[in-house]
């Protein structure tokens, strides 16, 4: 061989993996090329795959939020490979308390900090090797994007789905904002933490519970985690139950209580009403006055969750009043309790101390009779709340808790003393904001015409540009100084008046997002209906679980209005829904500034690579668990991406043609793993059977084809895309890897003598390895003990018990 020929291959195989060298290079190709821009292909099958799209912060990416970023995007290459239309676009959630807060904070106008904070994040998310369909970017804050999120409102509008009313909303006093209950978290406010109060304003409200059924019934054979379908019906919170009536004694008044549990009705022993309760000042008797009206004053500090929570110490005051039992005509006493609320059941509630938890602690506390009504239970300890059979209840004795729930409500209906009827917890959405950086509502308040829409050929109504953005704390929003925007011509009979002042919140703009991704360009409808058809609903959708009851509950309420006009032909927006479990700081805590634990991506991939980050992320652990960030694992996934990429260079100049039947067998189960990991969103043993592979494969140098290599190099690519263009180019192919076929395996070179055996500790997944079928629970256990996470997780401790499910799993007790 030629001397200088030799020089140059050996300089070849000796190069270093270079991240920092390869990654821009095929950034600045995919975007120049514009590879992953989508186009409206109807003969392919689409796959629309969306993630939820960020409010653009001022601090940037910490390496916890592009999990679901990066699982997408794997998803979304993969797609593409396997000759599907698929979409994956990207914008920006813009409008709202985080980027006002910021601006204030910062004291840079919101519109130009969150232009700033847009352009930061964008360059964080394509340094990462993140493919969006650029083309299709939209922004919340964009007066052509928002105009659509007024039309939606005056839709609602014109359809009675929003309303003005006088209420006692959540309040924020450092944010100086209403809040919707879903934005109270704990008694607090959601965005900046602290301690929520009530207060009385007119507010502008959105009727939800109008479709509370459908919301209900729509969630069957919807692809969702278990726990998130449970945390929108329990949101819901339908109930079943009985409206009873309780005449007051001497008075015609009635007080109604809602029960699910009538079946209690001879055990009641006291009525407790909410502080709110419209009859409270008429129940008070003069001599419980003092105590009474000092009562309620403290109940109005609380907030409607500190109130209801259920660990709660339940306290109460006795008005002095009694109404009737209907059915027994017994005296009953009528007390107040912060822990009923006003707008559920009623605003009243049943006490019956021997069949509730709740009742009998507050029984004991303030010595109110106990009687006994369901048998079962010793009542002198706790109360009895499972069903049984009636006891103490005249002509309903003997019958079971069911039977007697029927026959009882049956006979307070016929006496005309109660209904059977159904309550829900689900309130109205509180839609209005008293901040300046939101959508503006474009109605119009008129002295002669009433609360007036803007016409639709005015829209956008756009937000004035100010700059004094900051909050008034009074209720009214700081658009209301400003005078040449808010007084203006009634639309309607063109004499004056003046607009809302109050904005939208942020979750208007995020109600029909990945809508507008389909037609972002056009401004002279809602939506072109072909591509609304070609290309919705959302076949995959992945964020957060932190949005479970907000932004969903919400965006499906819209979508329900948009179908019932014809404007859309899907009934849910989400098709498939996965949460990405959250990335906790090295000291198991959540990542905050304040704490001074975040990690920015920047840092990682300028010393590893955006490769090495991509699969990490994936690698440490189930996508959907909770995760500590760990710097060795970062390393050793930085060593797999140097070890493959040297093993490839080294067999680029194999010139075999055919592959040895152990290795064709190993590569053919590569691809079905893979493949299959990738559907189930199983990345974390897809980059473990990538390790696993490269180590039986490692020793095979020279007896490996070209078409081996390539294979292995297009299973990758997903996960780590940047590294493979490069080898892809080196094997002297001139077309993005990303365009190649998507290898399929031969079904009979996987039907092996192998299982994944499932490595439990304590009943949690830890690990999954190979093994022969026919291995022994002796021969399970060694390998099992012998793995390198299973040590890990064992520490030192003693394996107590082992459950073997042979060719399945291995669970170890410690």
């Amino acid at each position: 061989m030629n001397e200088a020929i030799f020089r140059d291959k050996l300089t070849y195989y000796m190069e270093e993996y270079n991240p920092q060298k390869i990654e821009p290079k095929w950034q600045k190709y995919w975007d120049k090329e514009k590879i992953f821009q989508t186009d409206n292909s109807p003969e392919k099958q689409k796959f629309y795959c969306l993630d939820m799209f960020p409010y653009p912060s001022g601090a940037g990416l910490h390496v916890g939020h592009p999990r679901g970023y990066i699982a997408t995007d794997i998803i979304f290459r993969q797609k593409l490979m396997k000759g599907l239309n698929a979409l994956h676009p990207m914008g920006w959630d813009a409008f709202g308390l985080p980027a006002e807060n910021y601006a204030i904070k910062t004291g840079i106008h919101p519109e130009i900090s969150t232009d700033q904070n847009i352009e930061r994040f964008k360059k964080q998310i394509k340094s990462i090797g993140l493919v969006y369909d650029w083309s299709r970017e939209i922004n919340t804050t964009n007066p052509e994007y928002y105009k659509w999120t007024q039309w939606i409102f005056l839709l609602l509008f014109k359809k009675g789905l929003a309303y003005q009313a006088d209420l006692p909303i959540n309040w924020c006093p450092s944010c100086k904002t209403g809040l919707a209950n879903e934005e109270v978290v704990g008694g607090k406010c959601e965005r900046c933490g602290t301690e929520v109060t009530k207060k009385q304003l007119k507010q502008w409200v959105l009727r939800i519970t109008k479709y509370a059924d459908r919301l209900l019934e729509d969630l069957e054979g919807l692809d969702w985690p278990e726990k998130i379908i449970t945390m929108q019906k329990n949101w819901i919170g339908k109930s079943y139950g009985t409206e009873i009536d309780f005449k007051l004694e001497n008075s015609e008044e009635i007080i109604k209580v809602f029960t699910t549990r009538a079946d209690t009705i001879f055990g009641v022993t006291a009525l407790v009403i909410a502080p709110e309760h419209p009859l409270v000042l008429k129940l008070i008797k003069k001599e419980n006055e003092d105590n009474v009206k000092k009562y309620i004053e403290e109940s109005k500090k609380k907030n409607e969750f500190e109130r209801t929570k259920l660990e709660k110490e339940k306290t109460g005051v006795f008005t002095g009043s009694y109404c009737i039992n209907p059915i027994n005509k017994e005296k009953v006493p009528i007390w107040i309790g912060d822990y009923v609320v006003a707008t559920y059941g009623g605003g009243a509630v049943m006490m019956v101390p021997a069949h509730d938890k709740r009742d009998f602690a507050f029984a004991k506390e303030y010595e109110i009779e106990i009687k006994e009504v369901i048998s079962g239970g010793d009542i002198s300890k706790e109360a009895f709340v499972d069903y049984g059979f009636l006891i103490n209840s005249e002509e309903f004795n003997g019958l079971n808790s069911e039977e007697a729930i029927e026959k009882i409500s049956d006979w307070l209906e016929k006496n005309k003393v109660g209904k059977k009827t159904i309550q829900y917890k689900l309130r109205d959405w509180i839609f209005s904001r008293q901040r300046y950086w939101g959508e503006p509502i474009p109605l119009v308040h008129c002295s002669k015409c009433g609360v007036v829409p803007v016409s639709e050929k005015d829209l956008p109504l756009k937000l004035p540009k100010i700059e004094n953005y900051q909050p008034t704390g009074t209720g009214e929003s700081p658009l209301a100084s400003i005078s040449d925007w808010v007084n203006t011509k009634c639309p309607k009979c063109s004499g004056p008046a003046k607009r809302e002042t109050n904005t939208m919140p942020q979750w208007a703009g995020s109600c029909w997002y990945f809508i507008r991704y389909i037609d972002p360009k056009n401004n002279k409808e809602f939506l072109n209906k072909e591509k609304g058809k070609d290309w919705l609903p959302v076949d995959l959708y992945v964020g957060g679980a932190e949005h479970a009851v907000l932004h969903l509950l919400y965006s499906r309420f819209w979508i329900k209005v948009l179908y019932d006009e014809g404007l859309i032909n899907f009934k849910e927006p989400f098709i498939k829904l996965r949460n990405q479990g959250i990335i906790l700081a090295n000291d198991g805590q959540k990542m905050s500034k304040s704490r001074g634990n975040v990690i920015n991506p920047d840092d990682i991939i300028k010393q590893y690579g955006a490769d090495t980050l991509r699969l990490y992320e994936m690698f440490m652990g189930p996508f959907e668990d909770k995760i500590v960030w760990d710097i060795k694992g970062i390393e050793g996934c930085f060593r797999f991406l140097k070890r493959i990429y040297k093993f490839i260079l080294e067999n680029s100049e194999n010139k075999k043609n055919e592959d040895s039947k152990e290795n064709t067998q190993l590569l053919n189960k590569l691809i079905n793993k893979i493949t299959e990991d990738i559907k189930n969103m199983k990345f974390n043993t897809a980059v473990s059977s990538f390790m696993e592979f490269l180590n039986n494969i490692e020793t095979q140098k020279g007896l490996i084809s070209k078409k081996f290599i390539e294979n292995i190099l297009i299973l990758l690519s997903p996960f780590v895309p940047h590294v493979s263009e490069e080898l892809w180019q080196k094997f002297g192919h001139k077309e993005s890897i990303v365009k190649q076929k998507w290898p399929e395996f031969d079904a009979e070179l996987v039907k092996d003598e192998t299982k994944t055996l499932i490595i439990q500790i304590n009943g949690k997944i830890r690990d999954e390895v190979e093994i022969p079928t026919n291995i022994t629970e002796q021969e399970a256990s060694k390998l099992t003990l012998n793995r390198e996470k299973v040590k890990r997780w064992l520490d030192g401790k003693q394996v107590k018990k082992t459950i073997f499910v042979p060719g399945k799993l291995i669970n170890l007790v410690i």
